[in-house]
């Protein structure tokens, strides 16, 4: 396999963050399986002991606490699940200590919901924590917090989780282990497929037929594995996609699976929270000429590009802007409250009170999206 700049930059990073799927690390007679466990941490202590600082977003809590509590199969009740990761987390940090500790590394658990990183000053606080303890020499071990977390503030995956993490500590490259070792043209469960080894763009992924390949334990497949790289890679991340079994050469060689070219330069804190972090409130429908200069030529939402509005919200929140298709094209902060747009929306500014003549969304407080 040829090498490229994203496979390099695996190779050369000096912060990289790492996640391992359910699947690599849990089965469901036997929930944790500890060989499997060693072998991660022996090749992310390989890295480690190159001076190369590593996070380590972990699934596995609830497919760890499903043997403990004789469970005959992965719960799908919330509470039953809350309960199964109460017991599995402790296991699963309590493997992660002992093995790391053959190498004599210290592990720190951080467990997240998704409140905690929408929340400018939560995700702040994340960013401090991080940072103090890769500088005391931990290895971050980092989970959705599954024994607290609802629907409405679940990541939904740790792809998205690992992605987000990413960006929060500064990593330099994201590397995503599952059992599924690379990305393909279609589900190569079902004939012949095409294993693509590079993406530098959303070109190579036009007409793609992703399956959700999963082996039942986890909650994510390949959808949610390649909205995560190609999040990561659009914040200026280069990503890896590779089988937890080939973990070694992913984090020395970097010669398998499937590389995500990053996109650009690397989005501020700031703008990938807004982008890809923050919580919306509402969303405002604009029409094509809006999409347009928003997204392609980087200006301000005027009233005059917009439709309609959806949602109850206040100057200063952020929301969705949607096309005519109803897709998500970017996100900003809104400079009106949703009770003053109605009257607005539509209208040129000569045709708009003196005192409203404003930017609906200034262009600094606006990102678009990756389609």
């Amino acid at each position: 396999m040829t090498g490229s700049a994203s496979r390099k930059a695996v190779t050369e990073a000096n912060r990289v963050v790492v996640k391992v799927g359910s699947s690599a690390l849990t089965t469901a007679e036997d929930g944790l399986d500890r060989a499997k466990l060693d072998r991660l941490v022996d090749a992310i202590a390989g890295r480690v002991k190159q001076n190369v600082q590593v996070v380590l977003v972990s699934s596995g809590a609830i497919g760890a606490g499903i043997s403990p509590l004789a469970l005959p199969v992965r719960p799908r009740d919330l509470a039953t699940q809350q309960a199964a990761a109460s017991v599995g987390q402790l296991a699963l940090a309590h493997a992660y200590a002992e093995s790391f500790g053959r190498y004599s590394l210290t592990v720190g658990q951080v467990l997240l919901t998704s409140d905690d990183v929408a929340r400018r000053a939560h995700y702040r606080n994340a960013q401090r924590t991080f940072s103090r303890l890769l500088a005391l020499g931990a290895v971050p071990v980092v989970n959705e917090n599954d024994t607290v977390a609802t629907e409405e503030i679940r990541f939904g995956d740790n792809d998205r989780l690992a992605a987000l993490v990413a960006h929060l500590v500064g990593a330099d490259a994201l590397v995503l282990l599952s059992d599924v070792d690379a990305l393909y043209d279609g589900d190569p469960r079902h004939g012949a497929t095409r294993k693509i080894t590079e993406v530098s763009g959303a070109a190579d992924l036009a007409g793609l037929d992703i399956g959700m390949s999963s082996s039942g334990l986890g909650t994510g497949g390949m959808v949610s594995k390649l909205s995560a790289a190609r999040m990561a890679a659009a914040a200026g991340i280069p990503v890896l996609l590779a089988s937890s079994g080939d973990a070694e050469r992913a984090l020395s060689a970097a010669d398998v699976g499937t590389a995500f070219a990053a996109a650009g330069s690397r989005l501020t804190a700031r703008r990938f929270w807004l982008g890809y972090a923050a919580g919306a409130t509402g969303r405002l429908h604009l029409d094509d000429g809006a999409v347009a200069a928003v997204v392609r030529r980087r200006r301000s939402l005027l009233a005059a590009g917009v439709t309609g509005i959806d949602g109850d919200f206040v100057a200063g929140d952020v929301v969705d802007l949607v096309d005519p298709e109803q897709r998500v094209v970017a996100r900003g902060v809104v400079g009106f409250d949703a009770g003053e747009l109605p009257d607005l929306i539509g209208r040129s500014s000569h045709q708009i009170p003196a005192d409203l003549r404003r930017e609906v969304v200034h262009a600094d407080d606006l990102v678009p999206l990756t389609p």
